[in-house]
């Protein structure tokens, strides 16, 4: 049997656990559960269900887009006769997936300044005054990644449908599951999705709180889209009545800086806008129209990630001369904390992301489930301590013979890599592990008298 090496939170616990004369075996999981206390050995947090179903599993099974929508998507793509849509849906996915951030003017000027210095002293004075404008351009271009802002008419719209409506749909179901399954009784209102495209996060979050939403406002720079969106929601026609009701549409966010939303959604735009300075005029007006969440979701890239985490330290250090809502914010999800995410300090950067299982548009070649990647952050108004702060699984579970791997996002900041059996951990910790996905909680606690555990490099997936 493999050695047992947990680290980490599980390492702090099991040492705190021999203090206490805890037997290892026991059948509670004592001081790892929510509402006991952590002397307590008697308590069974699961009640009468089974460890496949233990408080921290927060997977969704393969999401199926509505039947209305898919018949809606049929409809249209039916009367618009693409010619090779299978290659230009291909093409387009592969191409929004390669898509970098453009490079800011400053980093722009910097990598001009260098080129300058390398020819001046590889070029004699005579060719250098003529040359030098020209060879510095000509590196430039060679070199820099050419971004160029996306403009949907019609047709591209159409074809965005066809390449990203599943995808996007499953992933923004993921983000709003996070939200239903660890606090069941927030029923929302009102919602705002910017950048809201083909309306995506409008059905999924017509499918997660459809009882209790009365108001849908879709904000998007391109009237197609908006066009496209309206079209959807009407079965694919525009004079039909819509399937969900109280959805607005808006290419320009509204200008009252009173006008809050119960949840505020951008999915995959942060990364479509111009420069940094747009993302964080952007991000900030978002943050100021979000009553009680906000649901930022991009690519699973590691370009995807590092946008999310400046967005993200954004709203948790921002500094506003008068906020109209006082209440500061914290994370939800997926992050355990507010510390500097292990994933980019450490010395091989990865990108935090999780993945959805879903069932695409049914195309002839489009019939098997597939899987979205991609990236996530949740931020909540309120106090941190409100949160749930047990480890998040990053990476797949490894199940291997009488042992389980787990890689980790802990409560203090740091990547760990547990090696959980059932003899050193517990039976139910081992079954909780073992039952767990990529992207769950994993129902621990470590003490807050002890010292935190030393930062780790995350192992590469």
């Amino acid at each position: 049997m493999a050695t047992a090496r947990g680290v980490g939170c599980l390492q702090t616990l099991r040492r705190w656990r021999r203090g206490l004369g805890v037997a290892p075996q026991s059948r509670a999981l004592a001081a790892l559960v929510p509402g006991v206390s952590q002397v307590d050995n008697k308590s069974d947090f699961l009640g009468k269900k089974s460890h496949r179903r233990h408080p921290g599993i927060l997977q969704l099974s393969h999401v199926r887009l509505p039947q209305a929508l898919v018949n809606a998507v049929k409809l249209l793509l039916l009367e618009s006769s693409m010619p090779n849509m299978e290659k230009e849906v291909q093409a387009l996915t592969n191409y929004l997936w390669s898509r970098r951030l453009p490079v800011e003017p400053e980093e722009l000027q910097r990598r001009a300044v260098n080129f300058e210095k390398k020819f001046l002293g590889n070029a004699d004075s005579c060719q250098m005054e003529e040359k030098l404008h020209e060879d510095v351009l000509r590196a430039l271009r060679r070199t820099t990644y050419h971004w160029q802002e996306l403009s949907y008419n019609e047709g591209l719209s159409l074809l965005y449908m066809a390449a990203r409506l599943d995808g996007g749909f499953a992933a923004v179901s993921r983000a709003l599951h996070e939200i239903r399954a660890r606090i069941p009784e927030f029923q929302p209102q009102t919602l705002m999705d910017f950048g809201s495209g083909t309306g995506s996060v409008t059905w999924a979050a017509h499918s997660t709180w459809g009882q209790s939403l009365r108001e849908y406002m879709c904000v998007d720079s391109s009237a197609a889209m908006l066009d496209l969106a309206e079209k959807l929601l009407k079965g694919g026609s525009e004079s039909g009545l819509p399937y969900v009701p109280g959805v607005f549409f808006r290419q320009f966010l509204p200008v009252s800086p009173k006008v809050q939303f119960d949840v505020v959604v951008s999915a995959f735009s942060l990364s479509e806008l111009p420069s940094k300075a747009d993302r964080t005029d952007v991000v900030q007006t978002l943050w100021r129209k979000t009553g009680h969440f906000l649901i930022l979701v991009e690519n699973g890239t590691k370009a995807g990630h590092s946008l999310l985490m400046d967005a993200r330290d954004l709203v948790l250090n921002g500094k506003e001369k008068s906020p109209l809502d006082p209440r500061p914010g914290f994370v939800f999800a997926p992050c355990p904390h507010e510390l500097h995410c292990p994933q980019l300090s450490a010395s091989k950067p990865l990108a935090c992301s999780f993945s959805q299982a879903y069932h695409p548009i049914p195309f002839s070649w489009n019939k098997k489930p597939k899987e979205e990647k991609f990236s996530m952050v949740i931020l909540a108004r309120g106090s941190p301590e409100e949160a749930n702060r047990w480890p998040r699984i990053t990476q797949p579970v490894l199940k291997r013979p009488r042992h389980v791997h787990c890689h980790l996002c802990c409560p203090d900041g740091h990547m760990q890599h547990a090696i959980i059996t059932a003899r050193r951990h517990g039976r139910d910790l081992y079954r909780c592990a073992r039952a767990s996905s990529w992207g769950d909680l994993l129902p621990v606690t470590t003490p807050s008298e002890l010292p935190p555990s030393s930062a780790q490099d995350p192992p590469e997936s």
